[in-house]
């Protein structure tokens, strides 16, 4: 699953706060030429957004974002998501994706944070929040003593089309994670054409 995402070069990451409005996201991320989404838990519309997405538009692929409970975890699962990530390594969170075979990706910002997920056998790691823990250098500092082991990253918090490259510059660096190509303001207005020019955009540059 981690393999398909590392060909887009950019996974937006979305908040959506009813089914309908998942659906015009949808529409206006495969008009743009991005068919996938990392669709968060922080709103109660996420899991049935997925479930209906995953109905509606088979070809794109879709991954539970803000995964922070077991019950969270399962229930991504229930809707079909394809993966899951969560802002920080919780043992009890990465065993439970797991236990329920969801390609899951723990959030690290740290080297005990590294050493952690490493430990629990996870293979791509969520960088987060990406520029405000250091950007590229503090993820280059990272792959230093931890690059060998044949883990990836996802640098997400921060990262825009002026400075993908630098992060997708690093072999390491799987894909990153793109909050700006759907911003809650964009969403609110129904501005879904301005979405799909970022999306585009976000498509452009990660190919550069």
């Amino acid at each position: 699953m981690f393999d398909k995402l590392r060909e887009y070069g950019v996974v937006p990451v979305v908040a959506v706060d009813s089914v309908d409005d998942g659906m015009r996201l949808c529409e206006a991320l495969i008009a743009g030429g991005l068919p996938v989404a990392e669709v968060t838990f922080r709103t109660s519309a996420a899991a049935d957004v997925i479930r209906e997405a995953r109905v509606r538009f088979p070809e794109m692929i879709l991954g539970a974002g803000t995964v922070l409970t077991v019950d969270q975890v399962k229930r991504a699962k229930a809707a079909g998501a394809g993966f899951a990530v969560a802002p920080g390594c919780n043992p009890t969170i990465v065993k439970a994706a797991q236990a329920e075979g969801l390609p899951f990706a723990p959030g690290i910002c740290t080297p005990s944070d590294v050493e952690r997920a490493v430990e629990l056998g996870c293979k791509l790691l969520k960088f987060f929040p990406a520029e405000v823990s250091g950007g590229v250098p503090m993820l280059k500092a990272l792959i230093g003593p931890y690059g060998h082991l044949g883990i990836g990253f996802c640098p997400t918090g921060g990262v825009t089309t002026a400075n993908l490259k630098d992060y997708l510059a690093l072999p390491q660096v799987a894909f990153v994670g793109g909050t700006w190509i759907a911003k809650k303001d964009l969403i609110k207005a129904g501005d879904w054409a301005g979405i799909t020019a970022l999306a585009k955009a976000a498509v452009a540059a990660a190919k550069r």
